[in-house]
């Protein structure tokens, strides 16, 4: 028997190619997976025989937004044993300098403010039913600084911040936050934008979903703050 069956499994950015990876991942394990993207649209379309129960449509930069739908998703399940924050997004600027200010913020919410969002609903949950486990989705880039990816860079940094402080505030709760580091993921977005890259180097959703699958288990019980790197070989 699986680990994970009867465990409910919040995944954010549920929908794009990452999401529909690690959604597949906790699905063959028997958890019980609810589904979070922008609307319910896009849900519906990605995830065509999944019950409307499972999918939450909510914008992640609305916290009362935010907070509702997770406390109606858990009326029924009464609980969320892990959270998986997958929502985020990329943009190659220009120099830090040039950067438009609403590029800085579209970075930082999209990387950023989106955990701490879902953090706010979610972690009190955790608290009153002792214990769970949280991974998002950092990236090397955060580690340090390229060209015309400061934004980026930034916003990815505060995602391994986060992951540290949280980690050092709930460790003692029972609650597990943690991490993955990718390179390039290898998605149809990153192809079109790199089409003369050697695709095999990257890495496959598939192969970070079972890290944050790992993160996610008892196996991973004694790992608190980490920053896991995937960089396949890129």
């Amino acid at each position: 028997m699986s680990q994970f069956k009867d465990k409910v499994v919040l995944v954010t950015g549920a929908a794009g190619s990452l999401g529909k990876a690690v959604v597949a991942a906790f699905a063959e394990q028997d958890a019980k997976v609810l589904l979070l993207d922008i609307n319910d649209d896009v849900l519906k379309n990605a995830f065509p025989q999944s019950s409307a129960a499972n999918r939450l449509g909510v914008n992640l930069m609305d916290p009362a937004a935010v907070m509702a739908a997770v406390n109606k998703s858990t009326t029924g399940a009464g609980r969320i044993d892990v959270l998986v924050n997958v929502a985020g997004g990329f943009r190659m600027g220009p120099s830090v300098h040039e950067t438009p200010a609403d590029m800085w913020d579209l970075m930082l919410n999209l990387n950023a403010t989106s955990v701490v969002n879902v953090a706010r609903a979610v972690v009190p949950k955790m608290l009153a039913q002792g214990g769970g486990k949280i991974v998002s989705v950092a990236a090397g880039a955060g580690v340090r600084g390229q060209p015309n990816m400061g934004a980026y860079s930034a916003s990815k940094s505060m995602v391994l911040r986060l992951t540290e402080s949280m980690a050092s505030e709930l460790r003692e709760k029972n609650i597990n936050v943690n991490c993955v580091m990718p390179s390039i993921i290898d998605t149809p977005f990153n192809r079109a934008e790199m089409p003369n890259a050697d695709f095999s180097k990257w890495v496959a959703p598939e192969a970070l979903a079972d890290i944050i699958v790992f993160l996610s288990s008892d196996a991973s019980r004694a790992i608190h703050g980490a920053a896991v790197p995937a960089t396949g070989l890129s």
